[in-house]
């Protein structure tokens, strides 16, 4: 996750790659759980979308959720570029940002609990970076469905910019966006650390926790 040379800016308007109109191929089933990637999910399951750093790891802290984590897959959002390759993601001219998407029964895990597993595995201070892993694809972000989640996502940032302040933190980077596309990644970047549990993560934590509850999903 560290091979390339990354830009730590944004593209401007019209100057990111073109991209491909078709789907870069993918793995069919999860590797750990076996269901089907793009679905179809069952009814009553919901989705979220987070940013963290190198996807490799965040994708790890999210299915280690458990039961109530149905699926979780990684992919590029939140960028420029239609359908993007990782080698393209990773120059920068995209704007995409490495994401996890996580499907999810909110009858046995809250979008809360989500979002204090995605607080608390990364540094969300770093702006374009995490750790040793510089560019755009390693912002912080949280790509919200609904207005509840939203709301909770806001309300969460708040109370945790408070914690890692009062641990000497600077100001959250954290970007809360509506949920753009989810472009599947390659499949040798899906479930990579299940496969290869002595691969690269570079996520760390501030350390601080974060105090959301755990109550009902955001729907």
């Amino acid at each position: 996750m560290f091979m390339f040379k990354k830009s730590s800016e944004m593209p401007a308007p019209g100057q990111a790659l073109p991209g491909r109109a078709r789907a870069i191929p993918t793995a069919e089933r999860h590797f750990i759980n076996g269901h089907p990637l793009k679905g179809p999910y069952p009814e009553g399951l919901e989705t979220a979308m987070f940013g963290l750093g190198c996807f490799w790891g965040a994708e790890r802290k999210l299915w280690e959720l458990g039961d109530g984590v149905y699926v979780t897959a990684v992919g590029y959002a939140a960028g420029q570029t239609p359908n993007p390759t990782y080698e393209e993601v990773c120059t920068g001219r995209t704007g995409h940002n490495e994401v996890v998407l996580v499907v999810y029964d909110p009858k046995k895990v809250s979008y809360d609990r989500l979002l204090k597993t995605f607080w608390e595995s990364h540094d969300p201070t770093q702006g374009m970076r995490q750790g040793n892993d510089v560019g755009t694809q390693y912002r912080s972000g949280i790509y919200v469905y609904s207005p509840a989640q939203r709301q909770a996502a806001e309300a969460s940032k708040t109370m945790y910019a408070q914690a890692v302040k009062a641990k000497g933190y600077g100001a959250i980077s954290t970007e809360i966006l509506d949920a753009p596309p989810f472009y599947f990644a390659e499949d040798y970047h899906q479930q990579y650390l299940a496969k290869n549990p002595a691969g690269y993560c570079g996520l760390g934590g501030t350390g601080v926790s974060c105090p959301i509850g755990t109550g009902v999903a955001a729907r």
